[in-house]
């Protein structure tokens, strides 16, 4: 990294990362932005290619920062059948499109399936990431080994940042939720048992067959066969078989965690999990005849994305907080998203997201094609843009699906950097679609490369 990187990278764990205010950061995060232009342009085809189609050959500017930023669409850029055919070479080769690092020397050899190539990537030092593509195509994000120790020192941050709590070594972890198994969750998730758990009490995980990337490609297949009239009968019943067996463990589960969390009671608890599960969870443990006087006055939680379109009652939150006994501060929540390397706690007194100095938040229009004019003064709202400066294995510019709006005056809470207030919302939520200017000339190229 250069000189700029490096100081914004170096403020990971310091206490007052939140507290700098954007004039003070703004010409720093510029020169660092084209210090990574500068390392990475030769090395990510596709940056090169955005780059000679831009006429950028340095980064002065947020404008110029902008039209060098990939759409999250560029991560699923491959062609599905190739997936679907288990084109091994060709999915490789699209990965060379979007990596920092050489993708080379890769044993192809017997792969069985998505899951087994990602290991096979993996033992090569190429960590892959995707998210769960449950309705269509997943994304793949790679990422290098100085990722993966990123994520480890900065997950533990965030959380106690947001939490308040210290990492003591002095929680039973109680995981609520089924999580999916790829490599950035499984790496968050040692670093906070690492750092939160009792290694003398037993963590608790969610009774559920593992998330694979493989099993959820699996179920989009046959959902898509089903849908164009394709599917054969066995496929059919293996559809029907896989989504009642999934059913009835997601059923039983919410059983088996309640007992589990009435079991663990009197221990103080680190609660992880998501809205949906929790709040069954807790409903489950009401049901049973237990509340907040039954359970540690010191719990904390952990909330892991959104509702994902769960319909609870208006007072799910309060619900939840009230059977597990969390104490007021001890409720933590982090906005980020699997094409950044790092996260944005909120806030406990304002309620806000903190976006820490070595993210770069800019903020576009609809289409993503340029920053909304504004002066970094006071709130903007538009679709989220970020450039994360900590990430190693790919480009850290990327262009999201969100509207956020982010605020550049002090918050609430006292610090005086920017944040994002907690009205996060999905444009594809909003109007039904999602459409990104460069989109299409980015999975063009792409497409052509691979």
């Amino acid at each position: 990294m250069g000189a700029q990187a490096d100081r914004l990278t170096g403020l990971v764990s310091s206490d007052y990362r939140f507290n700098i205010p954007h004039a003070e950061l703004r010409d720093a995060q510029i020169a660092a932005l084209n210090e990574r232009f500068q390392e990475k342009k030769d090395g990510i085809r596709l940056l090169g290619h955005r780059a000679r189609e831009a006429g950028i050959s340095e980064v002065t500017s947020l404008d110029d920062a902008v039209k060098l930023l990939f759409p999250h669409t560029a991560y699923k850029s491959y062609p599905e059948n190739w997936l679907m055919q288990q084109r091994w070479d060709k999915l490789t080769q699209w990965l060379n499109t979007i990596s920092a690092h050489p993708v080379t020397d890769i044993d192809l050899d017997g792969i069985t399936d998505v899951d087994d190539w990602i290991a096979r990537l993996q033992a090569a030092g190429h960590y892959v990431s995707c998210s769960s593509g449950t309705t269509g195509k997943s994304a793949m994000l790679i990422a290098s080994q100085a990722d993966m120790d990123w994520s480890k020192v900065d997950t533990v941050n965030v959380f106690a940042w947001g939490s308040g709590v210290q990492p003591a070594q002095d929680r039973r972890i109680m995981g609520l939720a089924p999580v999916a198994k790829v490599p950035k969750n499984e790496i968050i998730g040692e670093a906070q048992r690492a750092a939160f758990g009792d290694p003398a009490k037993a963590m608790f995980q969610y009774p559920v067959p593992p998330i694979t990337v493989g099993s959820l490609t699996r179920m989009v297949v046959l959902r898509k066969a089903m849908a164009d009239g394709s599917a054969l009968p066995g496929d059919i019943a293996e559809f029907e078989e896989t989504s009642r067996f999934r059913q009835e463990a997601m059923d039983a589960a919410v059983h088996i965690a309640a007992d589990a969390m009435i079991e663990h009671r009197a221990d103080k608890l680190y609660i992880a999990g998501m809205w949906n599960a929790l709040y069954h969870v807790a409903k489950a443990v009401r049901e049973r005849g237990y509340s907040a006087k039954d359970f540690n006055p010191d719990n904390c939680i952990y909330i892991g994305g959104g509702l994902k379109r769960a319909q609870l009652p208006d007072d799910y939150q309060q619900f939840v907080h009230e059977t597990f006994n969390i104490p007021e501060g001890r409720h933590f929540q982090n906005y980020s998203m699997q094409e950044l390397n790092s996260g944005m706690p909120k806030c406990r007194e304002g309620g806000r997201y903190h976006v820490p100095p070595w993210i770069v938040p800019m903020i576009l229009d609809k289409d993503g094609d340029a920053l909304i004019d504004h002066g970094h003064d006071g709130e903007v709202e538009g679709r989220a843009a970020f450039f994360d400066l900590s990430l190693d294995g790919r480009w850290g510019g990327v262009i999201t699906g969100d509207r956020i709006s982010v605020d550049y005056s002090p918050c609430a809470c006292g610090n005086s950097g920017p944040s994002i207030r907690d009205n996060i919302a999905r444009y594809a939520d909003l109007d039904g679609d999602d459409k990104i200017g460069c989109a299409g000339t980015v999975d063009a190229y792409v497409r052509g490369v691979a």
